[in-house]
């Protein structure tokens, strides 16, 4: 290894951002080990790399010793004298080893280290490229799939998404472009494994701060995002501008906004809710596309107890429970809902105490949740 292994080695420092020292020294450490396997030595050795010519030397370190036991790794102090005057018993003493043939076997070492650090270098430049988008949405072309998994190209390296991660209701076909969610990025010693997602609310949310300058910008805010991949979410935004209408910027121009981002999550509806500081708007807005007469919050449980016309009880319930459920997870509050019938026997029956005439009211003329995509 001569001048141009080093300009080899300089040239590599400047593409692929890998420390020359770094290199040599990884060379020099690997150089030892070499030595040791090639010529059945086991004695304490140095290899240097000269850093003005790339001359390779090899340098036994000997103990001086009044006794010789090993000479691999002892030198008499008459020998040691010999050299320079000044030793004494216990010091340690290099001398030079170079096998005549060893620069076969440090070019070889040399390859393996440059290729072995190169790659690692490439890992982990992707794993910092990734690990800073995490929490972010990326487009990927689907690779290939196995029994549980669907591999994503992303260019330079490939994620994951786990079959707990995928929605039920898409099919994921090679060569299809796709959106995922970045929810995770790990070192492995195969190199980052990035863990994508489509079910993650993450999605939803950064999928509304593409599609609407006004979340983009800070004038609307998401404030909580409910979903049930592939079947519906909730979402709840505030304007931090009066003149500006949250749901409607969300919603867009003839829903185009909305309908983009159902579009990509392959039909998934999506309520979009205005978010309030008062508890009791923000659950009654929770259970559009339901009409809510009536609301009661119980701070110390955290828990609501909402009554709504007879004839929107499944409405605000939802099938299977869902819609209740998305609004209780949007919230952060237990929701307990009953029509006006069903409240109004209870009380008649003792079962449950009349709420407050305080209790704020609301009506079709009053606050109105909309619904982005009816179903």
């Amino acid at each position: 290894m001569k001048i141009h292994f080093l300009d080899a080695l300089q040239d590599l420092e400047k593409e692929k951002g890998i420390n020359k020292e770094v290199l040599i020294e990884a060379i020099e450490a690997a150089l030892i080990t070499g030595y040791k396997k090639n010529f059945n030595q086991a004695s304490n050795v140095r290899v240097s790399i000269d850093r003005e010519n790339g001359i390779v030397k090899v340098f036994a370190r000997k103990t001086v010793v009044e006794e010789v036991t090993d000479s691999y790794t002892e030198m008499s102090l008459d020998a040691a004298r010999d050299i320079n005057t000044v030793y004494q018993e216990g010091d340690i003493i290099e001398v030079e080893v170079t096998p005549k043939d060893f620069g076969r076997i440090a070019a070889q070492t040399a390859k393996q280290v440059v290729t072995q650090r190169i790659r690692e270098a490439e890992r982990g430049i992707i794993y910092e490229e990734y690990a800073d988008r995490a929490d972010d949405i990326i487009t990927g072309l689907i690779q290939r799939k196995d029994a549980k998994n669907v591999y994503i190209e992303l260019g330079k390296t490939e994620a994951v998404l786990p079959v707990s991660e995928q929605m039920t209701t898409e099919m994921y076909n090679p060569n299809d472009r796709l959106k995922v969610y970045i929810s995770k990025v790990e070192k492995t010693t195969k190199g980052p494994q990035i863990i994508v997602s489509r079910t993650h609310s993450g999605l939803l949310k950064r999928l509304f701060e593409l599609e609407v300058p006004e979340i983009y910008d800070g004038t609307v805010e998401i404030k909580s995002v409910a979903r049930e991949a592939g079947q519906r979410s909730k979402i709840s935004v505030h304007s931090n501008n009066p003149e500006v209408d949250a749901v409607g910027a969300c919603v867009g121009p003839k829903g185009m906004r909305v309908q983009t981002i159902v579009n990509e999550l392959n039909g998934e509806k999506i309520d979009i809710v205005r978010w309030s500081q008062n508890p009791k708007e923000f659950v009654a807005n929770a259970l559009s596309p339901s009409k809510v007469v009536q609301v009661e919050i119980n701070e110390d449980d955290k828990s609501a107890f909402v009554i709504v016309p007879d004839y929107q009880l499944s409405l605000a319930i939802g099938k299977e429970g869902q819609n209740a459920r998305l609004a209780a997870k949007l919230t952060n509050w237990k929701i307990d809902i009953k029509s006006e019938t069903q409240y109004k026997q209870a009380v008649l029956e003792g079962k449950m105490k009349p709420i407050d005439s305080d209790t704020d009211q609301f009506t079709e003329e009053g606050i109105t949740n909309e619904l982005a995509i009816e179903e």
